[in-house]
């Protein structure tokens, strides 16, 4: 099963995409690394450079279809970038039309306010992205995670790098539920 992680060619924070992705595979999930520019992605420790990472698909040639799940790692600049680019906020919405679990992490909600899908919805964030989240009709919770099933398809949500076991833990229960 193909899951979709979906950054910015630079400012993803790397925990939040490095725990996730093995969570996803360690569930027998094949993660993929896609991005708005092949390539490598240039991953951050917080403001520091960190790893570089190779991407598996860009926008022009990654589909939703391919993908069972979509994750959305965090850091200030990656969704920030991801949501001035169409295609990105294209493929998130996608994903939310198809019915298909989206899990998001940190700063990850910006993504999800531009793409226009939290109404409605109950989920949670970097604290700083709350009012966004309101603003845009979502309900924001100060929890840990969030799973939200307010509609055809699973919000996964999460706060920041110190909740990441239990969004791992939402993300391969949900990676199990898809499964069957």
């Amino acid at each position: 099963m193909r899951i979709a992680f979906l950054v910015a060619p630079e400012g993803v924070e790397q925990i939040e995409l490095t725990d996730p992705w093995q969570a996803v595979r360690d569930a027998g999930g094949t993660p993929e690394l896609v991005s708005t520019k092949p390539g490598r992605v240039q991953a951050f420790n917080h403001l520091d450079k960190a790893d570089t990472f190779a991407v598996d698909a860009d926008l022009d040639h990654a589909r939703p279809d391919d993908y069972a799940l979509l994750v959305l790692p965090g850091g200030v600049a990656n969704p920030d970038a991801l949501r001035l680019d169409e295609r990105a906020v294209a493929f998130v919405q996608a994903f939310f039309t198809a019915g298909k679990p989206v899990a998001a992490i940190c700063h990850a909600a910006w993504t999800l306010v531009e793409a226009d899908v939290v109404d409605g919805r109950t989920l949670t964030s970097w604290p700083s992205l709350r009012t966004d989240i309101r603003n845009a009709g979502g309900n924001w919770v100060d929890e840990q995670v969030v799973v939200c099933r307010n509609g055809p398809n699973t919000l996964i949500t999460s706060r920041k790098p110190k909740d990441l076991k239990a969004f791992d833990t939402a993300l391969t229960e949900e990676l199990q539920r898809v499964k069957r």
